[in-house]
């Protein structure tokens, strides 16, 4: 007993240290005004530097959310990885430095970006210069992923803690359950959702 204990202690120290300040990711969010007529040069110059932002250490994931006509005409970027100096290191990084110089004539505005770690990536931050889903969207969609979450998580958490012979303990259990509802929301539920219903969202 002691030593499946042990196991399960192990699995939920690895999970404590995988969502750590740092180790939480890190998430960029990059605003480009472009000028009108430029849109398809703006599109072929991402194509280019996504091929290289995706090769870079650390990169996790990339989604734009593009101008919607008669809304807005501002590109929205939301690029994370899974660290901040990693991401530091590719907003830092020469290739990115050249690229932007390349692109500059396209623009409107500036190179507009806002760094944030851990779970500010579901919906585009205050601090970023991008339209921000209205507080009910952004309610709805994130109780809508979690109520799904909540009941069926439990359901495999715990007999699985069962069979490594984890004591009945509603502390335990909860402790896992939560961990996993968030690891879920955090790294495979929100980045796609959002996605999805961006039109809606940002509407």
């Amino acid at each position: 007993m002691p030593h499946r204990y042990g196991k399960v202690a192990g699995l939920m120290n690895t999970a404590a240290t995988t969502v750590s300040s740092d180790d939480q990711g890190a998430t960029v969010v990059i605003t480009h005004r472009v000028r009108e007529d430029k849109h398809a040069d703006y599109e072929r110059w991402l194509d280019e530097i996504a091929t290289l932002c995706k090769a870079s250490p650390g990169h996790l994931d990339w989604h734009i959310v593009r101008p919607i006509s008669g809304l807005t005409e501002t590109y929205t970027v939301v690029i994370r990885f899974d660290t901040r100096a990693h991401l530091q290191a590719w907003m830092e990084s020469p290739d990115r430095h050249r690229l932007i110089e390349k692109v500059q004539p396209l623009f409107v505005g500036g190179d507009d970006f806002f760094i944030s770690s851990g779970l500010d990536f579901w919906f585009t931050p205050k601090g970023a210069k991008a339209k921000v889903p209205v507080r009910w969207k952004q309610y709805l969609v994130t109780w809508s992923a979690i109520y799904p979450l909540a009941l069926g998580v439990p359901l495999v958490v715990a007999p699985v803690l069962r069979k490594l012979g984890a004591p009945s303990s509603l502390l335990l259990t909860t402790l896992v359950v939560t961990g996993a509802v968030v690891f879920l929301m955090v790294y495979l539920v929100m980045p796609r959702y959002t996605r999805l219903i961006q039109r809606w969202l940002f509407t």
